[in-house]
């Protein structure tokens, strides 16, 4: 008969490893968006500011004049769309480029967007961005982490296992998120 704390083993190993992609996945994505407020974890954007000659008045046509700066500028992106918020300003569309031109100054700003490699997919799947099919993945994955953080308490026996030194360091795992709220919240301590 098999005893089951190696039934606990075989099921704990197995289905770690195949938790550990997701859990680095999720980990990137968590630190990133745990910094959300610091950088941009999907985009890196570059503002740049330059100067062209100053388009009083033109008699261009709009096309034409969006044209005519795109060429300025050496954007070479699909034109999206085009505005003027107000008589002085002209604001561009390109794929990835926002491109905002001063008339009467010549100044333009440009705003360019990149897509930040790793970051953006690890952070589209951990905020479930796909649903459908992903939201069983996530939850089966999030019951996998149940089922180890459980199982793992019993892999020991003994003063190092979950009736010894497993006991208070389980406690303090419990113990940091209902201090941090305590504190956070209620201003305790």
């Amino acid at each position: 008969m098999i005893k089951w704390r190696k039934w606990v083993r075989i099921l704990h190993r197995d289905i770690g490893y195949i938790a550990t992609g997701l859990t680095v996945i999720y980990s990137i994505s968590g630190i990133a968006v745990n910094h959300v407020s610091e950088w941009n974890p999907n985009y890196i954007i570059t503002k740049t500011e330059t100067k062209i000659d100053p388009i009083p008045d033109s008699t261009l046509n709009s096309a034409d004049l969006v044209n005519d700066i795109l060429k300025k500028i050496n954007e070479k992106g699909k034109l999206k769309n085009s505005f003027y918020p107000d008589a002085n300003t002209l604001n561009i569309f390109v794929e990835g480029n926002t491109i905002t031109v001063k008339l009467k100054t010549g100044e333009v700003t440009e705003e360019k967007v990149k897509s930040r490699a790793v970051f953006r997919e690890t952070n589209f799947l951990h905020l479930n961005n796909p649903k459908k099919v992903w939201t069983y993945v996530a939850d089966l994955f999030a019951v996998s982490l149940i089922f180890l953080a459980i199982t793992g308490l019993f892999m020991i026996k003994g003063k190092k296992g979950i009736t010894g030194r497993g006991a208070w360091l389980t406690a303090i795992g419990f113990l940091i998120p209902i201090l941090f709220y305590l504190v956070y919240y209620y201003k305790v301590l």
